[in-house]
């Protein structure tokens, strides 16, 4: 092991034994995701009562980790961290820089990469303002969000609809229209990136996740990112027996 992961593995071991965030299971995480600049973020919140523990990890993507964690009145949150070394910058700064609502002109990646946890957080609360089951976003921090956890009582996650037996699939589907819908007609926005890795079910109800890259209505991607959502959708669902077509979706957003 090189100087500087065990720098950062120190690192991790001194805020996770000061600092009131302990329990991580996966150490293997530690030197990549919690740099100095993480860990004073996490600090922070931790003193904020937004964390007082963090645990092992709901979800690895390209560019987060999404941890359970307990806050200061003992409920469960959902940790988001996003890595700064491998998140997709090229993509970051693409739909950032189309959205009227953020004027990031920088290539400094930290910078880049707050910017688009922002616009999570941002579109998370659109959303829930607006009556869509998604995670109710708490706060936005540097390249940590923290949001509500979906999940049962024990801290059991949720799983996406493409790990789920659907009982009742119709009810499902017409539940994420009527979520598409909402979006657009009362949020103005799309999501971009829908399917059923980022539908949740938590009691036979879908929860919309990961809704970072949404754009507003006036963006020059919006109808193209709400087609791609659209087929997403025909496609998961027809999948597992349901059939609709993208017309019949479309048709039911617009009416």
């Amino acid at each position: 092991m090189n100087s500087k992961v065990s720098k950062a593995d120190a690192d991790l071991r001194k805020i996770l034994a000061e600092k009131r965030i302990k329990g991580i299971e996966d150490k293997r995480v530690g030197s990549e995701v919690f740099d100095k600049q993480t860990l004073e973020t996490l600090y922070k919140l931790a003193k904020m009562g937004y964390i007082k523990q963090l645990y092992g990890v709901i979800s690895t993507g390209k560019e987060a980790n999404v941890f359970r964690g307990l806050d200061d009145h003992g409920n469960f949150v959902a940790v988001k961290i996003y890595r700064i070394t491998t998140s997709d910058f090229k993509k970051m700064k693409n739909y950032i820089h189309g959205d009227p609502r953020f004027r990031v002109r920088t290539s400094n990646k930290r910078q880049l990469v707050t910017a688009w946890v922002s616009k999570e957080y941002r579109n998370l609360k659109r959303a829930h303002d607006v009556g869509i089951k998604v995670p109710k976003p708490l706060i936005a921090k540097n390249n940590v969000l923290i949001m509500e956890f979906i999940g049962d009582d024990q801290g059991n996650p949720a799983l996406p609809m493409q790990e789920s037996v659907l009982s009742e699939p119709q009810k499902v589907l017409n539940k994420v229209i009527e979520y598409m819908k909402k979006l657009y007609k009362d949020a103005k926005l799309v999501h971009g990136d829908l399917s059923g890795f980022n539908i949740l079910i938590n009691q036979g109800e879908p929860i919309i996740i990961d809704i970072s890259q949404g754009m507003v209505l006036d963006h020059p991607l919006a109808m193209e990112l709400l087609n791609r959502d659209i087929d997403n959708i025909v496609r998961d669902f027809n999948k597992i027996g349901i059939k609709i077509t993208k017309d019949q979706i479309k048709a039911k957003i617009m009416d």
